[in-house]
């Protein structure tokens, strides 16, 4: 008898659904459902998530509850991250979508976030690594992990994601000064915590950015998360994309295989993101991870609350 799961991964950009088959030898994915929400689409620090953003969250929300009632799942994990806990109306959200849809959102703080988002892509790694560090680039959040041995023992999440970004500043420039004095403060918490690691260890991206690169490397019409999951990009090839891509308009990106409609604004403050931690500390190659914080969440459905 199937012992299905849910989870729910409301982020700043994207939502997503996760099925899975709980077993005793781990989870089994048996259904994915994505929707780029852009909820913190004109979010402002006065009125939070605006009118529009809360609508087109309720509205995917409803959908992903009728998915659920249809596939006889017996328990549902549902979080919502950055835009929800910074908005001043993310608790009247909240319990917007619950009294709708019956989906009881929990808003979980950056350190949460980046635990289970560790947990998830450590279940799809190919191997072992003593020294990892992770890269969460989200909407509104960017989640910076180190762990030893498959142990967290650093954690910061930095308040730059790619909604805010793009929203928030008027060119490529603006978007790297800011990024680069959030990886000073970075840099020296690192130090003060006493934290070292070496470009040798293992360097892994996850979220729509870290996927959007893999994707376009190589070539997807369809987007097939076996063949991005540890799926290795050089800092070269990265640049590559980087170029090409600054060089094109919004509708020509969107020509361009593997990049997602929804993306094609974004997908410029991401790679300032990502190519900007790289050299900060000096990696010259991203694992990619399709799994991240909605596997993680997963695993997590048999813990108490």
């Amino acid at each position: 008898m199937s012992d299905y799961s849910a989870a729910i991964d409301l982020g700043t950009n994207t939502a997503r659904l996760l099925i899975v088959d709980c077993l005793p030898s781990g989870i089994t994915p048996v259904l994915v459902e994505r929707e780029i929400v852009r909820l913190g689409g004109g979010f402002t620090d006065k009125s939070g998530l605006s009118a529009e953003a809360c609508q087109r969250g309720l509205l995917c929300m409803l959908r992903f509850s009728n998915i659920i009632a249809s596939n006889k799942v017996t328990r549902v994990k549902a979080c919502a991250t950055s835009a929800v806990r910074d908005a001043v109306n993310g608790l009247e959200f909240v319990e917007k979508i619950y009294s709708e849809t019956g989906i009881r959102l929990k808003i979980i703080d950056g350190e949460t976030e980046a635990r289970l988002t560790l947990e998830g892509v450590k279940s799809a790694l190919d191997s072992c690594h003593d020294s990892l560090v992770l890269l969460d680039v989200g909407g509104g959040s960017t989640e910076f992990t180190v762990s030893f041995l498959g142990n967290p023992v650093f954690i910061k999440s930095m308040p730059i994601g790619v909604v805010r970004l793009t929203e928030g500043f008027n060119s490529v420039m603006d978007m790297v000064e800011r990024v680069n004095s959030v990886l000073d403060d970075l840099e020296l918490e690192l130090m003060s915590a006493g934290i070292h690691f070496d470009k040798d260890s293992a360097f892994v991206g996850t979220a729509g950015t870290a996927t959007t690169i893999a994707a376009i490397k190589l070539k997807m019409v369809d987007y097939n998360y076996r063949m991005v999951n540890n799926f290795s990009v050089s800092r070269v090839d990265i640049e590559e994309i980087f170029r090409d891509l600054l060089e094109m308009s919004t509708t020509e990106r969107l020509r361009v295989k593997g990049l997602e409609k929804g993306r094609e604004d974004l997908i410029i403050a991401g790679l300032v993101i990502i190519t900007s931690v790289m050299d900060r500390f000096k990696f010259d190659h991203l694992k990619v991870s399709d799994f991240g914080l909605l596997e993680g969440l997963a695993l997590s459905c048999g813990d108490s609350e």
